[in-house]
């Protein structure tokens, strides 16, 4: 009876180390690609967000997101945008081709964000803002809301109400948004609605931050 127990536990042990390197050997031979994915989603949600830009480069001192955490607490104190949003990258844009000059004409800014207030759980969108505050567009790059309803928010008539609005933050309406920083939202996506806003918002706080209130301020 002991021989048997030790056999099967011998067998299971093998078992789950030819599993275990099976699993590593997947997540190696993966995680290049996917990381090469997430970035081409990425580069491509800024230049959508962003299409006057020719290159993004990194602003100084936030080259990730470990140095942006530690900048968003003071960039939002006045606000409760930190406790819900991250701010993963942020990125200048660049009026010249990166390789064509070592001095970069900022026009701008586009930072990808993440927040957690969606339905179903988070949700992460690039948006663009000018040096003067104006924001160019958002696009979402991770979101997986309800199909029919907070879906809707991926569609250009709700995506392009924040599309060239200089505000100092945005709100969302259920009676139809009257002034240009107001905000439609989804019927029966509230909850969306408030994140997206929400996300939006904490990059105009951070833009404000980072520019020090704004070429015009």
């Amino acid at each position: 009876m002991n021989k048997a127990l030790i056999k099967d536990a011998l067998a299971l042990t093998l078992i789950t180390l030819v599993a275990g390197c099976l699993l590593g050997f997947v997540h190696k031979v993966t995680e290049k690609p996917i990381a090469e994915q997430e970035e081409k989603v990425k580069q491509e949600a800024y230049q959508t967000v962003f299409p006057e830009a020719k290159s993004f480069v990194a602003v100084e001192g936030m080259e990730d997101a470990d140095a942006i955490a530690g900048h968003v607490k003071e960039a939002m104190k006045e606000t409760d945008l930190a406790e819900n949003n991250v701010i993963n990258e942020i990125m200048a844009a660049n009026a010249l081709d990166a390789t064509s000059s070592a001095n970069p004409e900022i026009i701008g800014y586009v930072m990808t964000i993440t927040n957690s207030e969606a339905y179903e759980g988070t949700l992460t969108l690039s948006m663009g803002i000018t040096v003067d505050g104006t924001v160019t567009g958002i696009e979402f790059t991770d979101i997986g809301e309800t199909a029919g309803l907070g879906m809707k928010a991926t569609e250009a008539v709700f995506k392009d109400q924040f599309k060239d609005k200089k505000v100092e933050a945005f709100a969302y309406t259920k009676s139809g948004a009257s002034a240009d920083n107001e905000i439609d939202a989804l019927s029966g996506a509230t909850i969306t609605t408030n994140s997206v806003t929400n996300a939006v918002n904490a990059g105009i706080a951070f833009y404000q931050y980072v520019t020090g209130g704004g070429s015009d301020e």
